[in-house]
């Protein structure tokens, strides 16, 4: 069985430090929030999970689109891989916004746009995992997937600009912002300054787990190949 390849090691290791100062700059450098206070610090990692659920899916509906074009496996492959990541930071998105929401409206769930979407955003993918459970055939699982995954994208920009063309309660964090929002605030720059690391941690995280998670795939497709060749002996 072949071992970690070095680049994943390194990319592991730079992707845990960063994370670690991270951490440290969401507890320690960046100033309370005069209004929310410490509350608000769950907005780094939020809007970071949030950015990562979106990127891990628009390389699902990329890889989609490579895999119509070139029936490579490997692909698909990698659109199964970046949904399932995707779902995970998703999910996280949504739970860490909960906790901000519960003190900030005095509620952990109400009916605003971007909850909703980014709630049915999440049901899409996972509806795509197990709709592909249910495909026997390769190929045929590999075309709906590399489809629907295209398809599914729609759901993204949707979620984004919810907030910028829908009245809603949420925040906009980059760009015009109402001030009636509930939990609308203005950056400073050590806040900027986090948020950004924040965001570059998070992609650096979502690279590491993909690449795991191909490693892994593939583990298991040499396994089963080699079920199959002592069952056919």
């Amino acid at each position: 069985m072949e071992g970690t390849p070095r680049a994943l090691k390194w990319l592991s290791a730079v992707t845990g430090v960063l994370f670690l100062i991270a951490l440290g700059m969401v507890l320690f450098y960046a100033p309370e929030e005069a209004v929310m206070g410490n509350v608000q610090r769950v907005f780094y990692f939020h809007v970071a999970a949030g950015w990562v659920g979106g990127l891990a899916f628009l390389v699902t509906a990329l890889a989609g689109i490579a895999f119509l074009a070139r029936r490579d496996p490997k692909w698909d492959r990698v659109a199964q891989a970046s949904v399932e990541v995707g779902i995970v930071f998703t999910f996280i998105n949504i739970v860490s916004g909960s906790i901000w929401a519960r003190p900030i409206w005095n509620t952990w769930w109400t009916w605003d746009p971007r909850l909703v979407t980014a709630t049915v955003m999440e049901l899409i993918y996972l509806a795509y995992v197990m709709l592909r459970q249910g495909i026997e055939d390769p190929e045929r699982r590999a075309r709906f997937g590399s489809v629907y995954g295209i398809v599914g994208f729609i759901s993204v920009p949707i979620t984004f600009l919810s907030i910028r063309l829908l009245r809603t309660i949420h925040p906009v964090v980059i760009g015009s912002n109402d001030p009636s929002a509930q939990g609308a605030f203005d950056m400073t720059p050590a806040m900027l300054q986090t948020f950004m690391f924040s965001l570059l941690t998070f992609t650096f995280v979502y690279a590491t787990l993909l690449w795991h998670r191909l490693r892994l795939q593939n583990l298991m497709e040499r396994v089963e190949q080699m079920k199959m060749k002592v069952f056919a002996s």
